[in-house]
């Protein structure tokens, strides 16, 4: 079967996984070995690192090198294992609290660098592991455990928050949208420089059932819904953009990464 080719790629004996029934992140964890496996690359030469969440517990599901690290800190782990091993594949996966809260400043300076890492976000909107609080990317009015009148909150956008900091690749697909999802970490795995892709992804368990859509189903035609192309999104008025998906690539560019200037620098530094 198609599915079973991916199964060299899991530690089938950490199964079965903490995540509730119909959570998206093992949707968003079979797209990544998807384009893992499609691209050939051998799992000895790939290492991915996560830090504390939900999303983050996928490492150890994973028969890759990996690390679970400490909460926010992924980036700065998978950064020293880049400049370690330049040869591999370097991934980063974790959470939107993970990654844009505590993790936040990791994030902007990764991408502010350029730093040849291959960043998914799986993005829930909520804090799932501890609660249902409301995370840095949940909307304003929506319902959390710390928000029980409605989020007051302006959110950031993964995605704006990358292009204004540098990011090199930037892409996002929902995970109703996973043949688009495999694509954007296909690319994201293949650039050179700071690539992230923005997995919004479904917390049924805490998000969804505050917000009135307790069933996985729900939240995927939420997802189907509201989401719109660039192309589409250049089209619409601002208010119709309202509570929108904007889902595609929304850079792709070659510029110098960190890791090829270090080497310049360590080469003066030989030189004199």
């Amino acid at each position: 079967m198609k599915t079973k080719r991916l199964l060299k790629y899991l530690r089938i004996d950490r199964w079965p996984t903490v995540w509730c029934p119909g959570c998206g992140n093992g949707i968003i964890l079979k797209a990544f070995l998807e384009a893992v496996d499609q691209l050939g690359l051998r799992k000895e030469r790939v290492a991915v690192v996560s830090g504390i969440g939900c999303s983050s517990r996928a490492t150890g599901y994973l028969d890759f090198n990996t690390m679970h690290t400490l909460h926010g800190r992924a980036i700065t782990f998978a950064t020293g294992v880049k400049l370690a091993r330049p040869e591999f594949k370097v991934v980063v996966m974790g959470g939107d609290g993970d990654l844009a809260s505590i993790g936040g400043n990791h994030f902007i300076h990764a991408c502010r660098r350029n730093v040849d890492l291959t960043v998914i976000v799986f993005n829930n909107m909520i804090y799932g592991m501890t609660g249902g609080q409301y995370s840095p990317t949940t909307q304003e009015e929506n319902i959390a455990s710390t928000a029980p009148y409605g989020h007051i909150e302006r959110p950031f956008d993964i995605v704006q928050l990358a292009l204004s900091a540098g990011a090199t690749y930037v892409a996002r697909a929902t995970v109703y949208h996973y043949n688009l999802l495999v694509r954007y970490i296909k690319e994201a795995l293949q650039h050179k420089g700071f690539s992230v892709v923005d997995a919004v992804t479904n917390c049924h368990t805490y998000y969804g059932r505050y917000n009135g859509m307790p069933e996985p189903y729900q939240m995927l035609d939420y997802f189907k819904k509201s989401s719109v192309t660039i192309e589409q999104a250049k089209r619409m008025k601002e208010e119709e953009l309202e509570g929108k998906i904007v889902i595609g690539v929304f850079r792709k560019e070659d510029r110098p990464c960190y890791l090829d200037l270090y080497e310049k620098v360590k080469e003066k530094a030989k030189a004199r």
